[in-house]
């Protein structure tokens, strides 16, 4: 339970990756500013959490079940928080889809809505009506870069993220009026099981439906890339996890927060050009005519990024 002083803290999707970076952070927090609810679909799922928090399991962390795509499951956990009381919202919880669109289903497509977009709304529809009567209050939602410019071969995984932005900008404006923040966390690749994993069975599938010519593509292009990216410029938990916290800590939290400055001048060239054209003959070229020399365009990223950029977090907007 909380003392006084405490900011509670709950966070979603927390048996791995993003989410449990962020949960141990800040129940590890030396002087002990937050009481960390951490949750999970399944809480078989707890034991590295459990080992990462070390002694602030039990102290400064604590864990419950939430399914955030059950209206049932999302109104039992925020109940059984001491008078409904949550300071921080940190929506992590959701699911990636890769692959072309004719080879994946309805139901795979509909599952990415139900949890990325659905599953924060839940969330959040049920803890702000008690951040607004007590005017105070912080909703963070891990979002993506994806959710800023799409990616070929992501579709529905950032049509999910740029839905959650859209919704959030929207309802940002709103909070405001009821002295509550809300802001969006976009991490470009992450280095985490989820995501290796992903790319590994995807390599496999055979995305049945899917022309000989289309799949050739994602599976030599997109995916070699991918490989490469992942490994040039992928973050650690720990570095979102960081970032996150700073901003919880700012006294005027940004809405936008990208998380790796180095994707700063890839959303920045979206917005260059009002006919969108740029955006999508640079990552055209990108994707079919660079080939195997992906490692200098990413090398160009790198340029692009100068030192300034490097030492803060920026919002291309």
């Amino acid at each position: 339970m909380a003392t006084e002083g405490q900011r509670v803290v709950l966070i979603t999707g927390c048996s791995s990756g993003i989410g449990m970076g962020i949960a141990v952070r800040l129940a590890r927090d030396e002087n002990q500013r937050y009481y960390v609810i951490a949750t999970m679909r399944d809480l078989k799922r707890k034991d590295k959490l459990v080992e990462a928090a070390g002694d602030a399991y039990g102290r400064t962390l604590s864990l419950l079940t939430l399914d955030v795509c059950s209206d049932e499951s999302v109104k039992q956990c925020v109940d059984s928080v001491k008078d409904r009381h949550i300071d921080i919202l940190i929506n992590n919880a959701g699911v990636g889809l890769v692959g072309p669109v004719e080879g994946l289903s309805m139901e795979d497509m509909a599952n990415v809505f139900e949890t990325n977009f659905y599953g924060a709304v839940r969330m959040i529809k049920e803890v702000m009506p008690d951040m607004k009567r007590r005017r105070s209050g912080h909703i963070l939602v891990i979002s993506s870069v994806m959710g800023l410019q799409g990616v070929a071969f992501n579709d529905v995984y950032s049509a999910s993220k740029f839905a959650i932005e859209g919704f959030c900008e929207s309802l940002a404006v709103q909070l405001l009026k009821f002295n509550v923040t809300l802001s969006m966390i976009e991490p470009g690749p992450v280095h985490t099981e989820f995501e290796m994993r992903m790319i590994e069975d995807v390599s496999k599938k055979e995305f049945a439906g899917t022309d000989a010519e289309t799949l050739h593509h994602f599976r030599t292009c997109y995916l070699t890339g991918a490989v490469n990216i992942f490994q040039a410029l992928g973050q650690t938990p720990k570095d979102i996890a960081k970032v996150t916290q700073k901003v919880i800590e700012s006294p005027r939290p940004p809405f936008r927060n990208l998380t790796n400055p180095l994707y700063t001048p890839i959303v920045a060239l979206k917005y260059a050009d009002d006919t969108g054209s740029l955006s999508v003959h640079t990552f055209y070229h990108m994707l079919y005519n660079l080939g195997g020399v992906m490692n200098v365009s990413v090398g160009l990223m790198k340029c692009l990024s100068c030192g300034c950029i490097r030492k803060r977090t920026i919002s291309p907007i």
